[in-house]
């Protein structure tokens, strides 16, 4: 353990009382002075932070280098391995796209992605064109994350959109790809989406307004300055977020608004002489809906009519209200579809059942079909698709934990799969030195939670090894089976790492998410608490030497367990974690409070809620014991999860832990949710994190 002795006293937060009252409870914060009312002037300049909590941020930050000075070597390490396992020169395999084909590749110590093309049919590069140099872009900047870019139709064009603060509002400007020369257009406060008219003369985009939410779509018009842009869509609702986007076909524009459990789309037509917007299926509280252009008409995945995994149906163009939509495939419950994917004359759906997924290819010319899958244990597909309408051909991925990740081109009249890329691993891998087990962890109400393990074949299962286990569990989102080249090093230390497929998320299809919200929502910490026990239980892992990991709502998910079964984890590290929830569900100001209050419930107006978030909100249920070890991440200019949800838990931790134990945080001053934005830098942050949770388990090298 770390010898405390030897470094400053940790830092202590001044405690300024406060106190708000709803439903008749009266909830206390002494700590609530740290978020600034200036909060949105930090995300777009850091330099305006109140210097009093600029100073406390940074004793934070002090104290936490200082505890983990006697881990810099295994920290240096670390980052050395993880970097190791990473190709510097990689490239992605050219995607066609008209006469080109497009790709991203790094050069040997850039930390950013470089995007081409050359000419279609070129194999050797030979006529390679750089699009967007992002190390050259990034080298004034501190911070530099790229949403993406979008070229025009005719290719003459595009669009790209950045992000220099961390605070995820982002400029689009436009660039003439056959002299490399930036038009004058700067569209600020963008989402990042981009959508291009047909004639390239235009484009689409969402706006953000003062509480950083997307409520608007406008249509900006190239060589005219953004107070002449075209108002297309407004949001009235501050609980729905809008995106944009345009079809495979690139026929129709397409707007969507939703929140968590209701959505909404509106689409135009640009094959009409007057632009027109059209609403497909006007929003149902709890209704869910998507489009895809298939064939000569549109595919609908709809929850409608409890469908709880969701079910296909069909609309012509032309006819695409909710009136018109005819049967297609049905609903299968426990097999939860996940995506889809169009072309003139295939049909591609990935779904998934018992947490493993499939794709299955449609062909609509003579309406027969077949299945993609594989034979491990667990894996993880994504269904990359095509940049083309008028093709057979698309392309997906695959991935386990021991299988680094593969790419494979796929004919879809032939059923052919070509193997285009495998992932590699400079440094070296085997997947025969690890093994991968799914086992299923029954839970308090007799549910069987799944657990994907992977370990080192030389670890013993006779529970001397520590154990590495990560979380989630909101907003139905699956955790895949994936190849981590991070967690080859806690695996080749000896450890036991796992992923616990909670509910909460939706690996075991839709209900799984439904399960594990709302009212429901302990069943996600109770469900992680059991895949730890059930490891323990089988005799494979020292009950003595458990760290947990999640990050942002999975930082909420550390904050419940730390509160509920202390004993059971020796070390836990909350990434920007969602912490004190009922704080910010009480703040509809914040960006996404409104949006969330379907996944958590409105304290505002629900007495229930107010109770029941308050019943687990991790920062309020803090109490006088014993508490693992703890490191919190965050970022200033964080808009989904404040710097100050991070700060008032360590701050409240530091208080009333009845231990000697450490409590640390870790702000990055100059980023938001995603930390560092260059790819070694990121790597840097995950270095010092797992070090310290190495340390506290007794691995120091």
């Amino acid at each position: 353990m770390f010898d405390l002795s030897k470094v400053p006293t940790p830092p202590r937060a001044k405690k300024v009382p406060s106190s708000e009252s709803h439903h008749g409870h009266t909830r206390h914060d002494d700590y609530g002075w740290l978020r600034v009312d200036n909060w949105m002037d930090v995300m777009a300049d850091p330099s305006v932070l109140d210097p009093e909590v600029k100073a406390y941020l940074d004793a934070e930050n002090d104290y936490t280098k200082a505890v983990l000075a006697p881990t810099a070597d295994l920290q240096e390490a670390l980052f050395s391995e993880i970097k190791g396992r990473i190709k510097e020169d990689d490239q992605s395999p050219p995607t066609k796209d008209g006469p080109y084909a497009y790709y991203v590749r790094y050069r040997t110590g850039g930390q950013y992605a470089i995007a081409c093309r050359k000419d279609r049919d070129d194999t050797s590069d030979a006529s390679e064109q750089i699009l967007f140099d992002g190390d050259k872009e990034a080298k004034d900047f501190d911070y530099f994350r790229l949403a993406g870019t979008s070229v025009s139709d005719d290719h003459r064009l595009m669009a790209w959109a950045v992000d220099t603060k961390g605070s995820e509002f982002f400029t689009i400007r436009v660039r003439d790809l056959a002299t490399g020369q930036e038009l004058p257009d700067a569209v600020e406060r963008s989402a990042g989406g981009i959508a291009w008219a047909p004639d390239a003369r235009s484009f689409f985009y969402t706006w953000q307004d003062d509480n950083h939410r997307p409520c608007r779509v406008y249509q900006h018009f190239l060589g005219h300055p953004q107070s002449d842009d075209a108002l297309i869509y407004e949001e009235m609702d501050p609980g729905f977020f809008t995106s944009v986007g345009s079809t495979a076909d690139d026929r129709f524009l397409i707007i969507t608004a939703n929140d968590h459990e209701t959505s909404e789309t509106w689409i135009a037509d640009f094959h009409q002489p007057a632009f027109e917007l059209k609403c497909v299926a006007p929003r149902e509280t709890g209704h869910e809906y998507d489009l895809e252009r298939g064939g000569e008409g549109w595919f609908i995945r709809t929850n409608q009519d409890g469908a709880v995994d969701f079910q296909i149906m069909r609309a012509d163009i032309g006819n695409e209200e909710r009136e018109h939509w005819q049967p297609w495939q049905a609903h299968v419950p426990g097999r939860l579809i996940k995506g889809m994917d169009g072309y003139k004359n295939f049909f591609t759906i990935i779904q998934a059942e018992k947490a493993l997924p499939t794709i299955v290819v449609h062909n609509l010319s003579d309406g027969t079909s077949h299945s993609i899958s594989f034979d491990e244990e667990a894996y993880a597909l994504g269904l990359h698709g095509s940049d083309e309408w008028e093709t057979t051909e698309t392309r997906f991925g695959y991935e386990s934990p021991t299988t680094p990740g593969q790419v494979f081109d796929y004919d879809m009249a032939s059923q052919a799969r070509t193997l285009i890329k495998t992932q590699e691993v400079p440094s070296g891998h085997s997947i025969d030195d690890y093994v991968v087990h799914r086992i299923m962890a029954p839970s308090h109400d007799g549910v069987h939670v799944p657990v994907t393990v992977m370990h080192h074949r030389d670890t013993p299962l006779d529970g001397t090894a520590p154990l590495y286990l990560y979380g989630y569990g909101s907003y139905g989102m699956s955790m895949p089976a994936s190849f981590s080249i991070k967690r080859l090093s806690l695996a080749d230390r000896g450890m036991i790492t796992a992923t616990a497929h909670v509910r909460g998320g939706a690996d075991m299809g839709y209900g799984w998410y439904l399960d594990g919200k709302m009212e429901k929502k302990t069943n996600t910490f109770i469900d992680f608490i059991a895949a730890r026990d059930a490891l323990v239980d089988r005799g494979w892992v020292d009950g003595t030497r458990v760290g947990a990991e999640g990050g942002s709502a999975g930082g909420m998910l550390m904050g419940a367990i730390a509160n509920m079964a202390p004993e059971k984890f020796a070390s836990i590290i909350g990434a920007v974690p969602f912490v004190d929830v009922l704080a910010t569900m009480l703040d509809e100001t914040l960006p996404l409070t409104p949006p969330e209050w379907p996944e958590w419930g409105n304290p505002l107006a629900d007495k229930e809620a107010y109770e029941r978030l308050a019943s687990y909100s991790p920062i309020d249920r803090v109490e006088a014991k014993a508490y693992p070890a703890i490191l919190a991440t965050g970022g200033l200019t964080d808009p989904r999860v404040t710097y100050w949800e991070p700060a008032k838990w360590v701050a409240t931790l530091r208080e009333r832990r009845t231990d000697n134990g450490l409590t640390l945080m870790h702000m990055n001053m100059g980023a938001g949710h995603g930390g560092a934005s260059g790819r070694f830098d990121s790597l840097r942050e995950d270095a010092r994190d797992w070090a310290f949770m190495l340390w506290v388990l007794g691995i120091k090298e």
